[in-house]
């Protein structure tokens, strides 16, 4: 695979990857994998909240008059 940055992408990388003391090929790989994880965590929580309401409409219908 062939990641494609513009200059202002490559110097961020840059900055986190020796920041991080990580190569640029595994900073860019983290955050990756951090994004998904943070994703899908917000995806749970919208998907809980959905079923709450759900649940509950009725009563959160009467609580809102």
């Amino acid at each position: 695979m062939t990641l494609r940055l513009n200059d202002e992408e490559q110097a961020v990388l840059k900055a986190m990857a020796e920041r991080e003391g990580l190569s640029q090929h595994e900073a860019a790989r983290r955050a990756i994998l951090e994004r998904a994880e943070r994703t899908g965590v917000h995806e749970a929580v919208a998907t809980s909240g959905r079923r709450v309401v759900s649940r509950y409409a009725d009563l959160l219908e009467r609580l809102s008059q």
